[in-house]
């Protein structure tokens, strides 16, 4: 090879170099065709190689063509450019929608530019080597050494440019950005907001647990998408893009459940009537985020980021629950145990725990790794609150039980509302639901105070029981009515054996509820006879009483004693009309003892009279029916009085008036 001929090709490649970045051929027959090529010229460099470490053995001709064949293998990697020119104007110009060829492309590229790297560093140093040789030697001819150093310059420029198309704004930086923008649109044209609605936590949508949040087709070209940056070591914004992503759409999928109580301040709950229905639609929301939201949630984001490491699957998780609203939901709880102390806060407390202890598992293995501390430390201090705030206000029960002490017994003599809330109240936690949540929590509690005490869930009823027995002695004293007193007894020993059947009685036992049964009929019959004893004995008065064949000489001391029993009766049914017995059967026996007791006499005693003088009976403001009549319509609730035609008053009704029917006659056969 002459000297003109070599400065002609370094020439010729130096401007093939400029004018490659205009051309565009098929890129698959370009690599095709520039495969051989490369082969045969890396097997040439390496045998190069060898070649040069006697060059200083050889003479001027044998180092002319050591330097032309330098040369030319520098020529051949200028022509590699070419190629490289023309997938780089593929991967500017084309679309990421077809993924897996668009990352063809970029696999070629990558490989093209790292065959550069290897390569063309490797001949510079090779001609950095041979120009120094020859300057040293003078052994070659100046154009010769022109030529060597053209090549150089031009092998320095394609490393440079090797080199920019790896940094920012280069060809393959720009290719990265076009993937990154290919994860978001795949991303967010494929992420769906879900309805979270309670029929979700049915037995017959259990299958809709471990469904896939996106398809799997999606799912594998994310993947692809994050193993092509993560080789590059772009990952992070893609980390960024899913996790704004996915908090959005998860923040709207929790909006459906309609979560506006969640902004209620802790005023405002301790203020409510009643924050029940807070409560349950809370734990039914809470369950459903955790099942049905976010455990789809990071099943999507370990199959997403399957082949990343493990740490940056709980850190994407961790901010998708934290960003998209979880956190409220576990603060809605922490409030609740901020309201005010009382009875119905325990319940509350109660169906709180029970909620987080059902899903204890899930949240667990959910929020178990490093990344979700925060939520890990809210759950915690939830968890201990509830603990807390329950067996606080357990504890207090019996004192909250005696501070009533004070108040006013009812003026119905009935049955306190205090007494009905807390037997109640005490069935409720003895019963099946709350009961072994109860117990779980006072081991718990006792527990973390170092403390050991056996029933005492049962230990606690007992002194409630015990103050409210002590409520009701107190309560009694304070009527001026001896009778009231009586009869409030009466009423309220009926309530206790009435608990038979229910926990509270299996826990306090037969003996307990037989003892208030004796007590119920001891303050019965103290009742009857100081409230209507006087009555009756207006009735059986000896010697006040006319018979046939009498004579009629008595008779207006018959009428004084007639007018003074209508009188008193009337006295006694007004005063007691607003006196109530809450038990239907005790009410229905005390009403028909009253009947049986004073309608025979009434009739005995009176009728005698009418039969003798006709006139008589204008004194007489009570026939026997009316009389038994009003007596059964006694101690009535208000609300059994708006229903007093219904069926068992009815029946009760047609049973009074059967007896005076069955009285009447019997006293006018005796007659």
């Amino acid at each position: 090879m002459d000297e003109a001929e070599a400065i002609r090709k370094l020439v010729a490649a130096r401007q093939h170099l400029k004018t490659s970045l205009d051309k565009s051929r098929d890129i698959a027959s370009a690599l095709a065709n520039a495969g051989p090529r490369l082969r045969d010229k890396a097997r040439r460099l390496a045998s190069l190689e060898a070649e040069l470490v006697p060059i200083q053995k050889c003479n001027s001709f044998a180092v002319g063509d050591q330097i032309d064949h330098v040369v030319g293998l520098a020529s051949a990697l200028l022509n590699v450019i070419n190629t490289v020119s023309e997938l780089q104007k593929s991967l500017m110009a084309d679309s990421c929608s077809q993924l897996s060829s668009y990352l063809s492309v970029m696999e070629r590229f990558e490989n093209a530019f790292e065959f550069l790297s290897d390569n063309c560093s490797l001949i510079i140093q090779w001609l950095e080597g041979i120009v120094q040789f020859v300057e040293d030697n003078r052994i070659v001819n100046d154009q010769r050494l022109l030529n060597v150093k053209n090549s150089l310059e031009n092998l320095r420029e394609l490393q440079v440019a090797e080199n920019n198309g790896r940094i920012d704004g280069g060809p393959l930086s720009l290719a990265l950005n076009k993937l990154e923008l290919e994860f978001r649109r795949l991303l967010r044209d494929h992420s769906v907001s879900l309805h979270l609605a309670p029929a979700l936590l049915t037995s017959e949508n259990q299958d809709f647990i471990g469904f896939s949040l996106l398809p799997e087709s999606i799912v594998q070209k994310l993947q692809l998408i994050l193993t092509k940056l993560k080789a590059n070591d772009r990952i992070e914004n893609c980390i960024s893009i899913y996790i704004e992503i996915r908090s959005s759409n998860a923040e709207q999928s929790l909006r459906t459940l309609g979560l506006d109580y969640l902004e209620t301040s802790v005023d405002e709950l301790s203020n409510m009537q009643s924050i029940e229905d807070h409560i349950n639609r809370w734990s039914k929301h809470l369950e459903l985020a955790v099942k049905h939201l976010y455990e789809p949630e990071c099943k999507l984001c370990n199959d997403i980021f399957e082949k990343i490491e493990p740490e940056v699957r709980t850190k994407c998780f961790a901010k998708i629950a934290s960003q998209s609203g979880f956190l409220p939901l576990l603060q809605f709880g922490r409030k609740v145990t901020q309201t005010k102390k009382d009875p119905i806060k325990l319940l509350n407390l109660l169906d709180i725990f029970l909620v987080l202890d059902n899903l204890r598992t899930d949240i667990n293995k959910l929020f178990g790794g490093k990344a979700c501390t925060e939520i890990q430390a809210t759950t915690r201090d939830l968890v201990k609150h509830v603990v807390n705030g329950i067996c606080d206000v357990f504890s207090e029960l019996p004192i909250q039980v005696e501070l009533q002490r004070q108040g006013c017994p009812p003026v119905d003599g009935g049955i306190p509302s205090l007494v009905s809330f807390v037997t109640d109240y005490c069935n409720k936690l003895l019963g099946n639901h709350y009961k072994p949540i109860l117990n779980q929590i006072l081991i718990i509690h006792q527990s973390w105070e170092k403390t050991c005490e056996e029933n005492l869930l049962e230990n606690q009823i007992y002194l409630i029981i015990k103050e409210l027995a002590l409520n009701l002695d107190s309560w009694a004293k304070a009527y001026q009515d001896m009778s009231k007193s009586y009869y409030f007894m009466m009423n309220n020993h009926c309530h206790f054996s009435n608990l038979k059947g229910s926990k509270l009685g299996e826990m306090m036992g037969d003996e307990w509820l037989n003892a208030h049964n004796q007590y119920k009929e001891y303050y019965a019959a103290l009742y009857l006879r100081e409230s209507w004893g006087e009555l009756l004995s207006l009735l059986n008065q000896k010697g006040q009483l006319p018979y046939e064949g009498e004579k009629s000489r008595d008779i207006d001391l018959l009428k004084k004693r007639v007018k003074m029993f209508s009188q008193a009766f009337e006295q006694t049914r007004k005063r007691q009309s607003k006196w109530v017995i809450s038990d239907e059967g005790l009410r229905e026996r005390i009403c028909l003892l009253l009947v049986q007791a004073i309608v025979p006499v009434y009739m005995k005693n009176f009728e005698a009279l009418i039969e003798q003088d006709r006139g008589a009976a204008k004194y007489l403001k009570y026939t026997a029916e009316s009389m038994g009549t009003m007596i059964s319509s006694l101690f009535r609730p208000t609300l059994s009085v708006q229903r007093s035609r219904g069926h068992t008053h009815a029946r009760f009704i047609t049973k009074i008036k059967s007896i005076v029917t069955h009285q009447f006659r019997a006293s006018i056969a005796a007659l």
